[in-house]
C-alpha cells in the first residue's frame, strides 16, 4: 500500500501556502450537522464574518439551531436577531424541507449531486452549498469561485487578477482546495 502524503505537506511545498500553514491552525472542516451549517451559511450570506457570528449567536441564544425548533419560529423573531424576513423564510423553509428528509443522504451523493439537491432549497446557491460541502461534509476538494473574501486574498498573495486566475489557482492544489480555501480565508481573519 502507498502511503498518502498529507495535504499540509502536499501545500507547504508553495512558498505562499507555507507561510500560511505555518502561521495558521490546521483546517477545521466536516465539523458540523448539515442542518446547522445551511442555517450558518445562510446567515453568512452577503455579510463579514464578524456579522454572521453575532448574529449566528443571538439567534442561538433563543433557540436551539434544529429543525423542529426553527421551522415553529416566527419571522419577527429571527428578526430580532438581526436576521432579514427573507433570510428568516428561508431557514424556516430549509428547516421544513429537514423535517420533510429533504436533507437525508446528502453526505452519500458526490460533490455536484450534493450541489444540485442542496440548491432546489430556497436561498440556497451555489456558494451556500459548497460550504456545507467544506464545513458539514468535509469535502477535501472544494473551490468557492463566487467567494468575494477568497478571491480578494487570491490577489493579494498570489497576484490573481480575475476568476479564471483563480480556478487556475485552485488547479494547482487539487486535490487538497478545501485545505487552500481554508487558509486563504484564515489569512483574512489575521493576516500573516
Amino acid at each position: 500500500m502507498i502511503a498518502k502524503i498529507p495535504p499540509i505537506k502536499i501545500l507547504s511545498a508553495d512558498p505562499v501556502m507555507k507561510k500560511l500553514v505555518d502561521s495558521h491552525d490546521p483546517p477545521r472542516i466536516g465539523k458540523n450537522p448539515i442542518f446547522f451549517s445551511l442555517v450558518r451559511a445562510v446567515i453568512s450570506q452577503q455579510l463579514s464574518e464578524a456579522a454572521a457570528s453575532t448574529i449566528f449567536k443571538h439567534l442561538s441564544a433563543i433557540a436551539v439551531i434544529s429543525p423542529e425548533t426553527l421551522s415553529v419560529l416566527d419571522v419577527d423573531t429571527f428578526r430580532t436577531c438581526g436576521i432579514s424576513s427573507q433570510k428568516a423564510r428561508y431557514i424556516i423553509g430549509i428547516a421544513e424541507a429537514a423535517l420533510s428528509g429533504e436533507l437525508e443522504n446528502i453526505d452519500n451523493l458526490s460533490d455536484e449531486d450534493a450541489i444540485k439537491a442542496l440548491v432546489k432549497l430556497k436561498g440556497v446557491g451555489r456558494w451556500t452549498a459548497e460550504m456545507i460541502l467544506i464545513f458539514a461534509l468535509g469535502r477535501e476538494d472544494v473551490w468557492p469561485c463566487d467567494d468575494a473574501g477568497l478571491l480578494r486574498v487570491a490577489k493579494q498573495l498570489f497576484g490573481i487578477q480575475d476568476v479564471a486566475g483563480f480556478i487556475a489557482l485552485g488547479e494547482k492544489f487539487r486535490p487538497y482546495r478545501t485545505n487552500v480555501a481554508w487558509y486563504l480565508w484564515a489569512s483574512l481573519d489575521k493576516p500573516t
